[in-house]
Parts: structure tokens; sequence; C-alpha cells
């Protein structure tokens, strides 16, 4: 088998061992006159969060050259006049394991798309979407002088590549396909910016505070990685009773558990479903004292504003997902890896003597079993200012 960092481009990728050292590990050689760069990364929010880094990392090594997303119509709306490493987002046709449709949306041509992106005339080409199977062969479509990215068994390679392993930091797998294309990581943090038109938006809908704001993110589109309404309304309680206000946010999909917490609760909370576009929610978030969330975007998107974490989740995404800092930030694991109805291992096959099935057809939750009072000792310790320093 070839070497992960075997290139057949023009700009040769060296061995492992003439690799330049660097903190997270080793750095390929940097690409020579490079304008523009693609980076195809078209998937949910908090994926999105999770490759700012090496957004960042790019940025720093290539600082003249122009950075464009490869991303869905979300991307560019949230990144139109905002601040940051991207440039300009390029919309990705949705096409399977691209993207999926928007409502509304039909699937578009990948082979228009391609022919005129090839027009930018792209030196280099970033697949940090997945394994590869669908993704590589639509970068290596885009015609760049070197493409990079992940690949997993049995998908295409790109120019200079890594191997997808599953349980890996995401933001950690993302800095090691910068580093390929000479780009050492400058960060692990992801950062976002907040514009003044996300406050304005914001202060517009929420008004003026009376008390410090807490923020409940209840919902998750993956149903398993949902801790109980009621588990939340335990959290709105004792919050609100330290003195806080509770927003409790959601989609317009998760209306229906947005009020089960509310109804729950047994105390005034402020629900907010669908009134925040994203940059008013990171606004938002970036306001409040603390969010407490599933593992889903909006978790990843309160981090990323600066707002302190406590996070809900499945010990699998905790090994992927989780922030490893704790001045700011407590993930709490649930430690269930066998689906509570049927009992099947719903761990990720990556290994053939251990199998695991994630087909698993029950969706109930698997961090159920997450003590409320583990979550609200955490949220209290990270709202207790510290001490003064003499």
């Amino acid at each position: 088998m070839t070497s992960p960092f075997d290139d057949s481009s023009s700009a040769r990728l060296s061995p492992r061992r003439d690799l330049e050292p660097s903190v997270l590990g080793p750095v390929g050689e940097r690409v020579s006159d490079v304008e523009r760069i693609a980076v195809l990364r078209a998937n949910a929010l908090g994926d999105f969060i999770f490759v700012l880094p090496a957004l960042d990392a790019l940025r720093s090594a290539y600082p003249s050259a122009e950075i464009v997303l490869l991303g869905a119509p979300w991307h560019a709306a949230l990144w139109r006049d905002r601040p940051g490493p991207v440039d300009r987002v390029l919309v990705v046709p949705a096409a399977p394991g691209i993207r999926d449709p928007g409502a509304g949306e039909e699937p578009g041509d990948v082979a228009e798309f391609l022919a005129a992106a090839r027009a930018e005339r792209f030196d280099l080409a970033l697949q940090v979407h997945g394994g590869g199977a669908n993704s590589n062969p639509l970068v290596a479509g885009l015609g760049a002088r070197v493409t990079a990215g992940l690949r997993a068994e049995g998908a295409p390679p790109l120019d200079r590549w890594l191997r997808y392993v599953y349980y890996q930091h995401e933001v950690i797998r993302y800095l090691e396909v910068a580093a390929l294309v000479g780009a050492p990581a400058t960060t692990i943090v992801p950062s976002l910016a907040v514009t003044a038109a996300d406050r304005a938006e914001a202060a517009a809908v929420l008004g003026p505070q009376r008390r410090p704001l807490v923020a409940l993110h209840p919902g998750a589109t993956d149903t398993r990685r949902r801790w109980p309404p009621e588990c939340f309304a335990e959290v709105a309680r004792a919050l609100t009773g330290d003195g806080y206000e509770v927003l409790v946010t959601g989609t317009p999909a998760e209306q229906e558990t947005v009020d089960a917490v509310a109804a729950a609760a047994g105390v005034p909370v402020r629900p907010q479903v669908g009134t925040l576009s994203l940059g008013a929610l990171a606004a938002a978030y970036a306001d409040c004292a603390l969010v407490v969330s599933n593992d889903t975007g909006p978790l990843h998107l309160a981090a990323a504003v600066g707002a302190p974490t406590v996070g809900v989740f499945w010990v699998g995404n905790l090994i992927n997902g989780a922030s490893p800092l704790r001045d700011r930030h407590r993930p709490i694991a649930a430690w269930t890896t066998h689906c509570p109805v049927c009992g099947v291992d719903c761990t990720p096959g990556i290994y053939p003597h251990r199998p695991g099935d994630g087909e698993c057809p029950h969706r109930v939750s698997f961090v159920a079993d997450v003590p409320a009072v583990e979550v609200i000792e955490a949220a209290r310790e990270l709202l207790t200012p510290p001490p003064p320093t003499r």
C-alpha cells in the first residue's frame, strides 16, 4: 500500500521523515505562487465550526491568497460581511455524499458546477469534508495544481492525503490536512467573529437584559444525542432560582422539544424558536453567562463566540468533538454504547473484529442517564466568579 504521504503531483510532498516538525505533527512543503485556495466543507454547523482553525492556518501560511469555501447556501449567508479566514463562499450543488438538498431544493448538476469552478483556476484544493468516497472526485475535478485531503478505505486518493480514522478530534483532523500543504496550526480553538449587525438583530429580538442570561439548547438532529426535556427543565429551575434569565433555543423542527422543556420547567423561561438568524444566535450566545446544550451545532457555535458551555455528549462524540479546554467548558459524558431497546452495539464499526452496528433502527436517547445534578454542578462551577487575585 502506498504511504499516506505519497504525492503524484508536480509539487511533491516529501516522505514523513523529511517533513518539518511542528507542535501538532509534520508539516509538508508549502506550495509556491498560490493565489486561490478551495476548501470543501459543505455539511452542518458544528462540522463547520471544527474546520475554523484549519482555515486560520491556511490564512497564516498563505496570507495573500483568496480562500474560497465550497459550502452550502447557509455558509454564504453566515459569511456575508463577516471578518475571518474565508474570503468567499462558492455554493456546491446538492448531491449524494456532498450535501443534502435544502427545503424545496432540487439536486444540482455536479458536472456543470465543476466546469464553472475550473475557470476559477484554483492553485490548492482541500477536502476536509469526510472520508472522500464522493468528495475526493469532486475536489480532484476542480483542476487545482495540488489537491490534499482525507482518504478512507476505498476512496480515491488526492495528491497529498491522510488516512481517515474515525476516532480523532475533528479540529485536529482538519489541522493535519492543512499541514499537508505547509500550513501549520496557529490555534486549536475555533473562533467566529460576531458582527455589529448580529448584535443589533439579537437585541431587537431579545430586548434589554433584565438579569444575566443562560441559554439551554435541548435539540439535536440525531435524537440519540438528546438529553431528555425534563432534565433540561431541572437545569432551568435551578438556574432561574440562582437569579438567571433562561433562554431555550431551537430550530423550527425542534419546537416540540422546546415546548416540552418550557412546560416541565415550572418557572418562566424564554423560548426562542426560529426567532434569530444564525448570526443573531451567535450574538445571543456571546452575551450569555453560560450555554447548556446537547452535542450539536449550537453548542460548538456558543464556544466559538466565547461563551462558557456545559455539553452533554455520548462518549464517542466526546472523543471527536468536545473542547479539550476546561477553563470555560465542561463536557459531561454518557457511557451508553449499546442500544437501550435492542442491546445492539452502536459504536462505529471501525475494526473487523468489532463490527458494531451504527444502523440500529432505534433512535432513543443514548445520553438519558446523565444525571441532572452533574450538569447543574458543572454549570454553577462555571458561573461562580473566580476568587480575586492577590
